[in-house]
């Protein structure tokens, strides 16, 4: 969310921006802006730089970790394999899922 001294200094470029007639009714205009954007913004659903930015840190180091787990799986998967002979296997075993229908 946007602290007071932003959402102060929002109000007043916006103020800045209007014609001279609006200008004259700066103060109150300002109150009713920041009023406004507060209102507006406060449906939002915000963070701030640091946040984001923490946020950014947490997903970096989780996205590493899971590549080299997912390396490790991989390597382990290829030892197993090689690991297991891959002789057939005999015609008259019993089937392990009982017999068929």
């Amino acid at each position: 969310m946007l602290d007071a001294r932003q959402l102060d200094d929002l109000a007043r470029r916006l103020g800045a921006s209007m014609p001279k007639g609006v200008q004259m009714l700066h103060a109150d205009f300002n109150r009713s802006l920041r009023a406004a954007l507060e209102a507006g913004l406060g449906k939002l659903d915000l963070v701030t730089r640091e946040e984001f930015d923490v946020q950014a840190a947490v997903l970096a180091r989780t996205r590493a970790r899971l590549e080299a787990l997912e390396a490790r799986v991989v390597a382990m998967e290829t030892a197993g394999a090689r690991a297991q002979p891959s002789a057939p296997a005999p015609a008259d075993a019993p089937d392990p899922d009982g017999p068929s229908a």
